[in-house]
């Protein structure tokens, strides 16, 4: 079994930074393609950052040079760097990743999501 584990949100005020985090544990092969989505109540999950398994990432144009995603192998985390954050980034930040159990076997994979809240 594979757990997705997110942690890093909270409270923060307009133009500071946070970094989310999203531990894969369990029988994993490696981290193949991840993304981070969003959402705030009453309104359809956002995509945020994607990254292939080739490691090409895009952003939303909302985040364009503010977030940058990032993964460490080694521990099977990815990250969102959040930087410059605006009320409007405001909303439940949730991690996708494919974990590759055993090649070519993958699943895909939902972290639990974290609140993040701009505000001063």
């Amino acid at each position: 079994q594979v757990q997705l584990v997110e942690s890093g949100g909270g409270l923060v005020q307009p133009g500071g930074s946070l970094r989310l985090s999203c531990a894969a544990s369990g029988r994993i092969f490696s981290i193949g393609a991840m993304a981070w989505y969003r959402q705030v109540p009453g309104k359809q999950r956002e995509l945020v950052a994607a990254t292939t398994s080739g490691g090409s990432t895009s952003y939303a144009d909302s985040v364009k040079g503010r977030f940058t995603s990032s993964r460490d192998n080694a521990k099977n985390t990815v990250y969102l760097q959040m930087n410059s954050l605006k009320p409007e980034d405001t909303a439940v930040y949730y991690c996708n990743v494919d974990v590759i159990i055993a090649p070519p076997r993958h699943e895909n994979y939902w972290g639990q999501g974290t609140q993040v809240t701009v505000s001063s």
